[in-house]
């Protein structure tokens, strides 16, 4: 997998990346002290509106990226989007109201909102071979799991060190190392879209989710995974706290579980999908969710017993795995139901409509469990996975892999694409119908 970092171009990328997300979880940690000296015992409530406010960003920004982003330099795109979220880290501790946590918090996210659909629109350029494309999207997997580990600790040990408002300079530095690093690549120039005016060019990738059949189904998928991930992210200091009356330390245990079981599965993966279609593994993962959900919900109802525990931690690993059984052949999913002039659109939109269902289910998570208990928001979110995943399966038919004409002769999705084609012209023959076909 690691083979993929001999291309310097990607290299760098991912390492702006890399760097970048160690950057965001200094600022994750230094808001939520920043909170708690601004408000107190309100700071809960304090993160969880900035928390509401970092998913309208996205779900709003985003649609518009697709539009602008045509007609600017991708390498520019993303060097403006990450000079602008290093100036708001710089900002951040000299605020001393909470309405300005909450201007800045839309700032730095509306500019991740420009950076990581950009980001993610120009890798299957850089990597045009599948093979090495689905690597890089195991690598970006990972990438996201460590770094929940990686940053808190590394947090912890600057905190020994340092005051809290000293991450923030951290956050910036980080954002200053991703932008030296894109500005020091030549990116492949960006294909224009076909579209025609700016309220087009932003409704494109939406209109791509609402025509292509897997891409709906994705959406159904994002509703899933955002089911599951919010459970784990809202709610897993009330099972080791309250539940299992554990203490704090074990709350990144349980964390840990959860990005353990994911890295497990993004490391497993790219000989899988070598292999086995998207549809079957996305899908399979899906159900792997609802399986768990009925899990969690045994772990929940039980009057006690000291096998709970490691129940727990069993239960969010196996959310972490289904988690990225889901996620990581995202990008190829999206790669291949678009055309390449309108990537930048189709990852804006799944960057959009995939917050959007966070934005739905983190609420609802944390709303149920306070008020009616964790039992009804397992069996709410769980609801709401199994519906997902069921229309994800009526929605995500198999017919050939669409045939782009920016695709070369010999193209392993044209060959694909000949072969369902001819099964189907030769059923009667007994030639397998799609045998070979990718979603």
């Amino acid at each position: 997998m690691l083979a993929v970092l001999r291309d310097r171009t990607y290299r760098r990328l991912f390492a702006a990346q890399v760097v970048a997300l160690v950057g965001t979880g200094l600022a994750t940690v230094a808001l939520g002290l920043l909170a708690y000296d601004m408000a107190g015992s309100d700071a809960g409530s304090v993160l969880g509106t900035a928390l509401a406010i970092k998913m309208a960003a996205y779900v709003l920004i985003a649609p518009a990226v697709g539009a602008l982003a045509d007609g600017l330099p991708r390498r520019a795109l993303m060097l403006s989007a990450d000079l602008t979220r290093a100036g708001v880290a710089l900002l951040l501790p000299f605020v001393d109201q909470v309405w300005q946590v909450y201007v800045l918090v839309f700032l730095l996210q509306s500019a991740s909102a420009v950076f990581t659909p950009a980001f993610q629109a120009v890798v299957p350029d850089v990597l045009p071979e599948e093979r090495d494309y689905t690597r890089a999207l195991s690598m970006s997997r990972l990438a996201y799991d460590l770094e929940s580990l990686f940053s808190p600790a590394l947090a912890a040990a600057l905190l020994s060190l340092i005051t809290y408002n000293w991450l923030f300079t951290g956050t910036a530095l980080g954002f200053l190392a991703s932008a030296t690093l894109v500005v020091s690549v030549v990116l492949p120039p960006a294909r224009p879209s076909t579209a025609c005016g700016a309220y087009a060019k932003a409704m494109a990738g939406a209109r791509l989710f609402r025509t292509v059949p897997a891409l709906r189904a994705l959406l159904a998928l994002n509703l899933a995974v955002a089911a599951a991930s919010a459970m784990v992210t809202v709610n897993s200091v009330v099972y080791v706290r309250d539940l299992l009356d554990l203490p704090t330390g074990a709350l990144p245990l349980a964390l840990g579980a959860y990005g353990a079981g994911s890295m497990t599965v993004a490391l497993l993966l790219p000989r899988v999908l070598d292999r086995v279609p998207d549809r079957t593994v996305m899908l399979r993962g899906a159900g792997l969710l609802v399986v768990v959900f009925a899990g969690l919900g045994a772990v929940t109802t039980a009057g006690g017993g000291g096998w709970r525990w490691p129940a727990l931690l069993v239960v969010w690993a196996a959310f972490g795995a289904a988690c990225a059984m889901v996620l990581t052949p995202t990008g190829r999913l999206v790669t291949r139901s678009a055309p390449a002039g309108a990537r930048t659109a189709a990852f804006a939109a799944q960057f959009s409509l995939s917050h959007g269902c966070w934005l739905l289910t983190y609420p609802l998570a944390g709303w149920l469990g306070a008020t009616a208990g964790p039992g009804w928001a397992v069996a709410a979110l769980g609801a709401i996975t199994l519906v997902a995943s069921l229309s994800a399966v009526r929605l995500w038919s198999t017919p050939p892999p669409p045939v782009h004409a920016d695709l070369p002769a010999g193209h392993p999705h044209l060959r694909d694409a000949r072969r369902v084609r001819s099964g189907r012209r030769h059923r009667h023959a007994g030639v397998a119908d799609g045998a070979h076909a990718h979603p």
